[in-house]
């Protein structure tokens, strides 16, 4: 059985899809393949599609969702399965469990390759961290759980995963601009940043790849407008890291330089106090 959630929900076995068209029954699935292997509490299932209030026949209404999965999973397993939909789809006391390898889904498979490129970024091994990563995000397809609609407890992970990503694409990129990749990402940058036109960390990459590339005043010039918008829609201003940063651009600091800066650490610490 394969699941991905990092886009469309979608889950087969043996290349049949199981993925039921009622859009209840998915969050049910959702929630169940993001913790393969452990059990999911009946009262969490229960939240997750009617929130706080559910009605009196919940129970039975999420026990006829469990028998809807059971038999999709029964039919692309086919007769000859060593398991049956039960074994796969187990009741638990308290709650169900998705019997299948952590791996069987693109979540872990995602979060995995993360923890190996965050290995090597903070062993200082650049290129295989700039490759993990980039392997990492490949595995996203869209937003988390795009096509399905999302209670508390699966809003919550969507949150986690999305941000996730976010920290994820700043890590591979630091290790790119390492490796003296500040050209080459530019472009992509310039799309991060005006995506999240509050998100300094964003800001302070881009700003390097274009001081490195020889464009002083543009990164001057994306500093000025991030400010700008700081001020006026959320009445802040940069951070201390970003001001030092700015103050460096401006008296050509060495440090802010490929060959000479520092090899270790993410570009938003590069003046940390």
């Amino acid at each position: 059985m394969r699941i991905r959630v990092l886009g469309p929900l979608n889950a087969d076995v043996n290349g049949i899809s199981v993925v039921p068209s009622a859009g209840k029954p998915r969050q049910v699935l959702s929630l169940l393949a993001l913790y393969p292997g452990q059990i999911m509490p009946v009262p969490t299932l229960m939240e997750e599609i009617w929130g706080a209030a559910p009605p009196v026949s919940a129970l039975t209404t999420l026990q006829t969702y469990i028998l809807q999965l059971r038999r999709r999973l029964g039919t692309a397993m086919g007769p000859e399965a060593p398991h049956t939909a039960k074994d796969v789809l187990a009741t638990r006391h308290g709650g169900y469990v998705l019997q299948i390898p952590a791996d069987s889904t693109d979540v872990h498979a995602y979060e995995r390759k993360v923890r190996e490129g965050q290995a090597a970024f903070e062993a200082g091994d650049d290129e295989s961290a700039a490759d993990t990563l980039r392997e990492a995000l490949a595995l996203w397809q869209g937003p988390a759980l795009v096509d399905v609609r999302c209670g508390p407890a699966l809003s919550i992970e969507v949150l986690r995963l999305e941000e996730s990503r976010l920290v994820t694409v700043e890590r591979r990129i630091d290790a790119d601009l390492r490796l003296g990749r500040h050209c080459e990402i530019s472009a992509e940058l310039r799309d991060l940043t005006a995506r999240h036109p509050h998100h300094e960390g964003l800001h302070s990459q881009a700003m390097v790849a274009l001081y490195r590339s020889g464009r002083q005043a543009a990164a001057l010039d994306l500093y000025r407008k991030l400010r700008v918008r700081l001020i006026e829609e959320l009445g802040v201003e940069p951070s201390p890291q970003m001001q030092r940063m700015h103050q460096a651009m401006l008296s050509v600091d060495p440090a802010l330089d490929l060959a000479t800066g520092p090899r270790r650490g993410s570009t938003f610490d590069l003046y940390a106090a």
